[in-house]
């Protein structure tokens, strides 16, 4: 038997899955991501970070089921997991834009 969370686990999940979205490296990683799927030097090299400060945002981003990766050949690539990821960035950017509109 399936069992249902209550409001509360939900609104503690839900807190969980936006300080995911707190850190601003994390943040331009799924922004990158956004873009197209990526390995984690050149995401590096783009971000002008380390590999091991990738690695580390991306395993953090990866146990949040915010990225997803695949074997290609010897390396790893990551994308965000699914749409759902691209629509919270999308309408927080959204948000941010009303904002500078003068309302």
């Amino acid at each position: 038997m399936i069992q249902m969370k209550s409001d509360d686990e939900m609104l503690f999940d839900l807190a969980d899955l936006f300080r995911m979205f707190a850190d601003s490296t994390r943040v331009r990683i799924l922004n990158e991501l956004m873009k197209k799927e990526v390995g984690v030097t050149e995401l590096a090299n783009e971000m002008q970070m380390t590999t091991s400060a990738i690695s580390h945002q991306l395993r953090i981003l990866k146990d949040s089921r915010l990225v997803r990766s695949r074997r290609d050949g010897k390396g790893i690539i990551y994308s965000l997991a699914d749409d759902h990821v691209a629509t919270i960035l999308n309408m927080g950017m959204e948000h941010l834009l009303e904002g500078t509109r003068g309302n």
